[in-house]
């Protein structure tokens, strides 16, 4: 059976948590990336009434963009106890316009610290684009 074209799983790590990630562009990279990196965290959404957050983020390369995106989700599960699962992306160069819509967290098995740059490097694979994450636990 072939691989999806998109996805992520977990890879074993002897400290923190790493996850890879693949998809066809760095839109569906971001996404899957905050789709695993939830995942990870054991996370669940309560189903209420959904709520909406827009971000304008900016960086100078895909790797940049990756880190600050996640590390906003992460700012808005500790302020807001928000996650996202639908995500709408426009990306001009590093300029991401992002319009999320999610809900209040149910649970969380285990708080992700950070989103770090170990060995972050985003690559074309035969997916369209992979790439490695460390998150700090």
């Amino acid at each position: 059976m072939a691989e999806p074209s998109y996805g992520y799983r977990e890879i074993e790590h002897t400290a923190d948590w790493e996850l890879e990630v693949w998809a066809p562009d760095l839109n569906g990279l971001l996404e899957q990336a905050a789709r695993g990196m939830y995942a990870l965290s054991g996370l669940d959404l309560e189903r209420t009434q959904p709520e909406r957050r827009e971000l304008e983020l900016q960086a100078d390369d895909a790797e940049g963009l990756l880190v600050v995106f996640l590390g906003e989700l992460l700012h808005f599960i500790e302020q807001d106890n928000l996650a996202f699962d639908e995500f709408q992306f426009v990306l001009d160069g590093y300029a991401l316009n992002a319009r999320l819509t999610g809900s209040q967290v149910r649970k969380i098995d285990k708080e992700i610290k950070a989103v770090t740059y170990h060995n972050l490097q985003v690559r074309q694979s035969g997916h369209g684009l992979q790439v490695n994450i460390v998150f700090d636990v």
